[in-house]
């Protein structure tokens, strides 16, 4: 395929996935940044000889929504709690990668210095629409699973934090993670979800009990799914089995290999059919060498591609990309491609109320689309139908 740079493409001869559905011989017709038309067959040669379109043949590849990542860092030695400049390089590299739309996740600080990350983010969510808008995860979380956010910095969800984020962010926290049996945690559940944010539970001690009060309060999402919270045992189901039971509850998971078992994460897609969201999680050591960074205020040291803390071996997010999400939970978990697709697209944007205008191939919606290949690699990438990769 060569790179096309047109006010208009039409991209044929495609498997295309959406709406957990493949449909083979798709064609599709993109122009002014939009999805305008789309059909089966051979129909596309009289629209682009008649539109004087330029074409591009995927020879049987699979075209997908481009894919949507609620939960990352970072990525290419930058960090996004670095700032908008670190933040757009990191974007950059998810690009590469069939990202297409991002939440931009800062780790636990200062209420006041959190406050500020989302003042930014405001700013950078109205400049780039491929920025939905920002995750706090924290400070609100258990010490005792705080995983790598330094406990130091964990407060509890007093009104008045609460409201700092929420002036800061004006209106573009898409979520934030919280642990719920804390202190007022219930009451914070309520209020960022008056003020339209979705509200994930995570870093938390909750029981089964607990968690089922936070889904009655309005937690929707469950923040990586296993990880940083108490296990599904016999007697004590916990917050996953709870978040199981919820046909309104998203769960989020980290598709590494390394966060969750495979056989686990194949549980989880035929408990929660449609429910999953793949994220990345990933940290500014994404697609860099093995080595040293930092994550927050905490030293990370990376091996194998696995970052963990430095200092007592926590796993410290991931190096993980959307694509090899997707790759993996095709080719080790077994989730048919069509679900898998549907995990890193319109799950996600259902966990945040983000619908409207992505995440599917259809008419109306943004040309933000990706190629892959029966590997489910990545050959192309285009966003608002201009080819990136």
């Amino acid at each position: 395929m060569t790179s096309v740079d047109a006010q208009s493409v039409l991209l044929h001869s495609a498997q295309v996935v959406t709406d957990r559905t493949v449909t083979a011989d798709g064609w599709v017709f993109i122009q002014d940044g939009k999805i305008r038309e789309m059909g089966r067959g051979g129909a596309w040669h009289a629209h682009a000889s008649a539109n004087r379109t330029p074409t591009v043949d995927l020879a049987g590849a699979y075209l997908a929504p481009g894919f949507v990542d609620i939960h990352c860092h970072g990525a290419g030695g930058f960090a996004f709690d670095d700032g908008p400049g670190a933040a757009r390089e990191a974007l950059a590299v998810h690009r590469q990668h069939g990202t297409t739309s991002s939440v931009l996740s800062f780790i636990s600080d200062d209420v006041s210095a959190m406050a500020e990350r989302l003042a930014w983010a405001a700013q950078m969510s109205e400049e780039d629409l491929s920025v939905l808008g920002s995750h706090a995860e924290g400070p609100f979380l258990d010490p005792g699973h705080k995983g790598a956010h330094a406990a130091g910095l964990l407060t509890m969800p007093e009104r008045a934090a609460v409201d700092q984020l929420l002036e800061a962010a004006a209106g573009t926290l898409r979520q934030v993670t919280i642990a719920s049996e804390l202190p007022g945690g219930e009451g914070a559940i309520t209020r960022f979800r008056e003020n339209g944010v979705e509200v994930a539970l995570g870093h938390t001690d909750a029981s089964y009990e607990d968690a089922r009060r936070a889904f009655d309060s309005g937690a929707r999402i469950l923040t990586h799914a296993f990880n940083a919270m108490n296990p599904i045992h016999h007697r004590a189901p916990g917050p996953v089995a709870a978040a199981l039971e919820r046909q309104d509850v998203i769960l989020e998971l980290i598709c590494d290999g390394v966060h969750v078992h495979p056989s686990v994460m194949s549980l989880l897609f035929a408990s929660a059919p449609g429910r999953i969201a793949l994220i990345t999680d990933a940290m500014s050591a994404t697609c860099m060498p093995d080595g040293s960074y930092m994550l927050g205020s905490l030293p990370v040291t990376v091996a194998g591609g696995v970052a963990k803390l430095t200092s007592g071996g926590a796993i410290a997010g991931s190096t993980l990309t959307m694509d090899r999400a997707i790759a993996r939970a095709v080719t080790e978990v077994g989730v048919p491609v069509a679900e898998a697709v549907y995990a890193a697209t319109q799950a996600p944007l259902q966990a945040i109320g983000a619908t409207r205008d992505r995440g599917r191939v259809t008419p109306g919606q943004r040309g933000d689309l990706v190629v892959l290949g029966s590997d489910m690699a990545v050959q192309s990438v285009y966003v608002a139908g201009q080819r990136v990769r």
